[in-house]
């Protein structure tokens, strides 16, 4: 299909998803646009004033998202934890320095379809009902993630609504003499336990999980797996394994109070004043996307290139990043951003090569990804890299999280909040 793009004219990118992916994927477009370094790559020396403004290219960018803002999931755990720490983790869009600029405008709403021959979106804005409205594009960049349960992430959109329950949730973890029950030893549940405990010290919280090691379902080494649960023992979580949860039942103490008696497949009975169910299958946010673009279970196909399948309708202009792309690896927010860069990277390429004729577009590709894990357990975390293998303690908690579960290290990385770099 011929590309409408002309020297003058703005390039309109859309950008589906305001998390890690796609604020990484604007920012670095931007730059590159700008004649400048792209935030996510290697540090070069900045081009001299003359050959920036000849590298200019005009942009709009829209982001849609279904939040009104740029919510840290990493800090997810301790935002079910801490007051505190939840007003900090949300900052709405109109409140982030790098996003002011007049070549990106935020949009609170979502996508519900796209034509890929007419490069055309289909828009609701929040609040509007079923009022639709369509968003043209040059190129699209999937990069809603993953439709994760509560309270794995919180379930509100307006930053607003997010405080309330937030606080609802913290005000009944941390009252009544049960204690609160974590079922699911996964990265979710481990840290949610943890961040707890860590915040509560006199709380009773016990993480309950169906198999003999946490973890079970990532393909990590069982010294990792091992190591997480010396941590949460030294955070003096109590930790039951082989328990698989057979049923909850509301009742009354001998106090009055009401609370849970939860009973395990194995005949074990406990009390608790509020259990979290840290057990979920998250699915892929791309019922707006053509199927022909999407595995078996909704995944995007994508290429090395990030494109979408050579098979799928116009697929050189259809990126996807993040939790939703069909990859090797974990599911990581370094991850996501790092394809946001390579996104921007090959859209730039592609912007260019249709402007100079006879260039041949050099593109980044995404190499495959070995299983790695960052995991923050109480005061101390614990990693894994194939390179340097299993490492814990409150030195690892530093170098991966920072003092804020990584919020501001991704702060920084993105540049959110403009030439201003946040001290850790």
């Amino acid at each position: 299909m011929a590309s409408n793009i002309t020297n003058s004219a703005p390039v309109k990118v859309l950008i589906v998803g305001g998390s890690y992916g796609g604020l990484a994927a604007a920012l670095n477009l931007q730059d590159l646009c700008h004649g400048q370094a792209p935030r996510g790559g290697p540090t070069v020396e900045k081009d001299h004033h003359d050959d920036v403004e000849k590298a200019r290219i005009p942009l709009d960018i829209t982001i849609v998202d279904e939040r009104d803002g740029f919510f840290h999931l990493i800090g997810s755990p301790l935002a079910f934890a801490s007051e505190e720490y939840a007003e900090k983790a949300w900052i709405k869009y109109e409140d982030i320095p790098a996003l002011r600029s007049p070549g990106i405008r935020t949009l609170h709403g979502s996508v519900q379809s796209i034509d890929p021959q007419r490069k055309v979106a289909t828009f609701v804005a929040r609040g509007m009902g079923l009022q639709t409205s369509e968003l043209q594009y040059d190129y699209l960049v999937a990069a809603a993630g993953l439709r994760r349960v509560w309270p794995v992430v919180p379930q509100s959109l307006r930053r607003k609504q997010y405080i309330f329950e937030t606080s609802e949730h913290i005000r009944a973890a941390s009252t009544g003499r049960h204690g609160v029950v974590v079922v699911g030893g996964g990265a979710v549940g481990i840290e949610m336990a943890a961040e707890l405990k860590l915040v509560e010290p006199s709380l009773k919280v016990t993480l309950v999980h169906s198999r003999d090691r946490l973890l079970s379902a990532e393909p990590l080494p069982d010294e990792l797996k091992d190591k997480s649960l010396e941590l949460l023992l030294e955070a003096n979580v109590d930790t039951l394994l082989c328990h698989r949860l057979d049923s909850t039942e509301e009742i009354t103490d001998d106090s009055g109070n009401k609370c849970f008696r939860i009973r395990f497949t194995n005949g074990h009975t406990m009390m608790a004043d509020y259990v979290i169910m840290a057990v979920s299958r998250s699915v892929p946010s791309t019922s707006f996307l053509p199927k022909d673009a999407l595995d078996a279970e909704g995944y995007v196909r994508i290429q090395s290139s990030l494109e979408f399948p050579a098979d799928a309708a116009n697929s050189a202009d259809h990126f996807a990043i993040g939790d939703l792309v069909r990859w090797s690896g974990i599911k990581r927010c370094g991850g996501a951003m790092h394809m946001g860069y390579l996104a921007a990277n090959n859209i730039h390429q592609r912007i260019q090569e249709r402007r100079t004729p006879g260039m041949k577009p050099e593109f980044k590709n995404l190499d495959e990804i070995p299983p790695m894990i960052g995991l923050a357990v109480g005061k101390k975390a614990v990693s894994y890299w194939p390179q340097s293998g299993v490492s814990s303690g409150e030195d690892v908690m530093k170098l991966f999280f920072g003092d804020d579960l990584g919020f501001t290290i991704c702060w920084n990385h993105l540049r959110l909040g403009g030439d201003k770099v946040v001290q850790i």
